[in-house]
């Protein structure tokens, strides 16, 4: 995928992106240069102060392919209450364009590798696309979604992931979360069969995923794949883990007979009914609760159900009947990697995607009435309306993840991994499993906890991630404070933001500078409006010095000798010596005159 144009035409614009906002992300010569000669990965830089608006790029791409998203889903399960055209759809008006790589399957014979796509939508009308270059087209999406063109026409996955509080970024990716829970609940009710993969294509990786996103890397990536998670982390091998995956819940009778038709009989010596028209459906006779299993569809088919591919791959499982939870314990080793290579298609992702879907089934406690205010919501705070679980009310999760780490005697734990430790496996970990996908990547500060090192070799590590893959395209957009990810990006692919601070509106211009290469010192001083390259307090202490000898009553020597004991090395440094110096040099000249 490559991103071309957006504009927003909502008459209220987007967050701090007015009506009218357009950005060209390529001109056309940087284009046709991309096409014809490829040099592998690169992502757009997105820098500025803070609060200058640079995550609201992102999020506009996220709301817009968010649309996208629920119409496209609609043409198989959607719940009602996005289907009822009363929600809020900002921005509510946009022009999107993009190349998208076509599927080998859909191309004609000699025909283009990219295809252009314009996505609008107008106040009040449905979101319309244009496909050039292919099978020129016009149509309405939800026509164009129907008639099977999903797969033409959109990215194949838009996954974000923030390491700070940006909720807006993930609101419509959380909504997609429950979506995803409604139609397999929705499968459940209706004894439908279900794929074992998540319908929606939107996926926001957060922390919650970080486990497994580590152990699919550990099983499946070969030696040279996981060479980045050796030399700067130190992790080694993965030793075990365990999945714990809770079956049953216990739910009331009203509940029950949803996932009905309401069809019951009466048991023995009781005059409550239980129904038995759905098989996931039990009464209890002792204690006269309905339960639900909710791992249903998810079991029982030897071949293709996703417990019964784990169930294959573990080293021992066991079933505790009193609390009906499930436990997998896998102790690695090369004979387990192959089971699991030969249960999940030799795929990384599909094993990544069989661990979503079991995850996604930890929001059953969330109410339908919650559920609905979540898809109504513009709150900055979604996540924190949506209880959280003690770890023995989840229906799936992990322990003991254990692997080896180079200088540590003992197995450790990921909890017990530095935050820059964990969010370098998570980032990376993600691109690796993406890699072989055509998709849109929005990754909000992603390189927070990094120490300098990291960050300097941070896109050199997102290269070695994404690049070179034939047939596929990533786009990635990252938001970034620091300048060793603008000095290892061509200017092209630096996108520098300014907030104007009366209207509060968003700019965004290129560095009119060669960043690739470009000196900290340069860069910061030039996006980010730090004109000193040493710290505030530092810089206050070396102010007074300056203060003192531009009065003149001071032993120059002696204000020399003060300047090095207080301060370390820095250009600031050096110049004010140098003044003193050029000072004295001066003076004994008129003295010598």
């Amino acid at each position: 995928m490559k991103l071309l144009r957006l504009k927003i035409t909502d008459p209220a614009g987007f967050r701090s992106l007015p009506c009218g906002f357009e950005h060209h992300f390529r001109t056309e010569w940087a284009l046709q240069d991309e096409l014809t000669q490829p040099k592998g990965f690169a992502p757009f830089v997105c820098a500025g102060p803070n609060g200058s608006g640079k995550s609201n790029l992102l999020e506009a791409l996220a709301a817009i392919f968010f649309q996208l998203e629920v119409l496209r889903v609609r043409r198989s399960f959607l719940p009602e209450v996005l289907q009822s055209g009363k929600l809020d759809a900002s921005p509510v008006a946009f022009e999107l364009d993009y190349l998208i790589q076509i599927p080998q399957e859909y191309r004609r014979q000699d025909g283009p590798v990219w295809a252009k796509v314009g996505v609008w939508k107008d106040p009040g009308d449905s979101v319309r696309f244009q496909w050039e270059n292919q099978s020129d087209f016009d149509t309405d999406a939800y026509e164009a979604f129907k008639g099977g063109h999903a797969d033409i026409l959109l990215p194949e996955y838009v996954l974000g992931y923030s390491s700070g509080e940006n909720e807006i970024l993930s609101l419509p990716f959380f909504k997609m979360r429950f979506v995803q829970f409604d139609e397999y609940w929705n499968a459940l009710t209706q004894q439908l069969s279900y794929p074992g993969h998540p319908e929606t294509r939107l996926a926001y990786l957060d922390n919650s995923f970080s486990q497994a996103i580590l152990l699919c890397n550990l099983l499946f990536q070969d030696e040279t794949t996981l060479q980045p998670f050796r030399e700067d982390v130190g992790i080694e091998a993965l030793k075990e883990f365990r999945i714990i995956i809770k079956r049953s819940i216990e739910v009331t009778a009203q509940q029950a007979a949803q996932l009905t038709s309401g069809d019951y009989v009466l048991p023995d010596n009781s005059q409550d009914g239980y129904f038995t028209d759905n098989p996931a459906i039990s009464l209890s006779t002792e204690t006269g609760a309905y339960t639900v299993n909710l791992t249903h569809l998810l079991e029982g088919d030897e071949k293709s159900s996703i417990i019964e591919k784990l169930k294959r791959c573990a080293t021992l499982s066991y079933l505790d009947e009193d609390t009906d939870t499930l436990i997998l314990d896998y102790w690695v080793n090369e004979a387990t990697k192959a089971t699991f290579r030969n249960n999940f298609d030799d795929s990384p992702l599909g094993l990544f995607q069989a661990f979503q879907v079991l995850l996604a089934l930890n929001l059953y406690s969330v109410s339908d009435s919650l559920k609905t205010d979540i898809y109504r919501s513009n709150s900055h705070y979604v996540s924190e309306t949506a209880p959280t679980l003690a770890s023995d009310q989840r229906i799936m999760r992990f322990k003991f993840v254990r692997f080896s780490k180079q200088g540590v005697p003992e197995p450790m734990m990921l909890k017990e991994l530095s935050d820059g430790e964990h969010q370098l496996l998570h980032s990376l970990g993600l691109c690796l499993l993406f890699r072989d996908t055509n998709s849109l990547f929005l990754l909000d500060e992603p390189e927070t906890h990094f120490n300098p090192d990291w960050r300097a070799s941070f896109i050199s590590r997102l290269n070695s991630c994404l690049q070179g893959r034939e047939g596929v395209s990533q786009e990635m957009l990252i938001t970034t404070h620091s300048p060793f990810l603008i000095s290892d990006s061509k200017p092209d692919k630096v996108l520098v933001f300014e907030k104007d601070k009366a209207t509060g509106s968003v700019s965004i211009s290129n560095p009119d500078y060669n960043t690739l290469g470009a000196s900290i010192n340069k860069i910061t001083m030039s996006t980010f409006g730090k004109r000193e390259t040493i710290g505030g307090h530092a810089q206050a202490i070396l102010d007074g010095l300056r203060a003192r000898f531009e009065q003149g009553d001071e032993n120059l020597d002696t204000l020399i000798g003060e300047i090095h004991q207080q301060l370390g090395d820095s250009v600031e440094k050096v110049l004010l010596i140098k003044a003193i110096l050029d000072k004295a040099e001066r003076r004994d000249q008129e003295a010598q005159g």
